[in-house]
C-alpha cells in the first residue's frame, strides 16, 4: 500500500455507475476511487506503516459507500462476542473506522459519526455543538449498514454505506461537504488513534469539527 497524501485536505467521493453496497469490496468501482490516507497520529506524528489506512468513497442516488483498506501489524483489539445486528456502543475503545460528516459548511452545529469494524460490528451517532459542550443522540437511526474482509494475516477491509435521509438530504455533483476521517488500533498502553486531517489536541480527541476537511461529491 501507498500512503502519501496528496489529498490537500479534500476526500473525493466518485459517482458511481450503479448501488455499490458495503460489503462490495470486489466492485470494479473502487478502481475509480481516489483514496484518502489516515496516516497520522491525531498529534500529527506519522503513525507507522503498520497502523495505516487508505479510505475511498463512491456515491449515488441513493447513499454513500466508503471503503478503508487496513494493516495490521499487532494483534486486533476485537470484541469477544460481536453483534452486527444493533450499534455498538463503545465500538471506539476497540480496533475500528472511523467517518464523522455532515453537510453544513460554515459553523458546524450537526455532524454525524459512523463506525465499522473488522468484526463487522457498526455504530451510528448524531451529535449537536452546544456552547456547554456536544450532545449526542445515542438512538440515531441512520439506516448505515457495514461489513468486513480480510484479505491477509496483516490486512483487513471494512465497509460502510449511509442513506442520504440519515442527513435529511443528498448532495449534488460538485457539492463539497465537511469530513473527517479516523482509526483506533492496538491495545493500551500503545493505542493508535489515526485521523486523516489530524485534530492536534493536548489528549487524543476526534470530536473536533473546526479541523474537518472536506468531502467532494465528484
Amino acid at each position: 500500500m501507498i500512503f502519501d497524501d496528496e489529498s490537500g485536505g479534500v476526500f473525493v467521493a466518485r459517482r458511481a455507475r450503479g448501488r455499490v453496497a458495503a460489503g462490495d469490496f470486489a466492485s470494479e468501482e473502487w478502481a475509480r476511487a481516489r483514496a484518502a490516507h489516515v496516516a497520522r497520529y491525531w498529534s500529527g506524528e506519522e503513525a507507522p506503516e503498520g497502523r495505516r489506512a487508505a479510505a475511498r468513497a463512491l456515491w449515488d442516488e441513493e447513499g454513500l459507500s466508503v471503503r478503508f483498506d487496513c494493516r495490521q501489524d499487532e494483534p486486533p483489539v476485537l470484541s469477544a462476542e460481536p453483534r452486527t445486528d444493533r450499534k455498538t456502543i463503545g465500538l471506539w475503545d476497540r480496533d475500528v473506522c472511523e467517518l464523522f460528516i455532515t453537510p453544513e459548511t460554515g459553523g458546524i452545529g450537526t455532524y454525524f459519526e459512523f463506525e465499522a469494524a473488522p468484526t463487522g460490528e457498526w455504530l451510528d451517532l448524531a451529535l449537536r455543538v452546544t456552547p456547554g459542550g456536544r450532545e449526542t443522540d445515542w438512538d440515531f437511526r441512520s439506516g448505515m449498514t457495514a461489513a468486513a474482509e480480510h484479505v491477509s494475516a496483516r490486512e483487513y477491509r471494512v465497509g460502510m454505506r449511509v442513506p442520504w435521509r440519515a442527513f435529511g438530504r443528498a448532495p449534488r455533483a460538485g457539492e463539497r461537504w465537511r469530513c473527517n476521517l479516523f482509526r483506533c488500533v492496538g491495545a493500551d498502553p500503545g493505542r493508535g488513534y489515526l485521523a486523516w486531517r489530524p485534530t492536534h489536541t493536548p489528549q487524543p480527541a476526534f470530536h473536533v469539527p473546526e479541523k474537518f476537511g472536506w468531502i467532494e461529491f465528484s
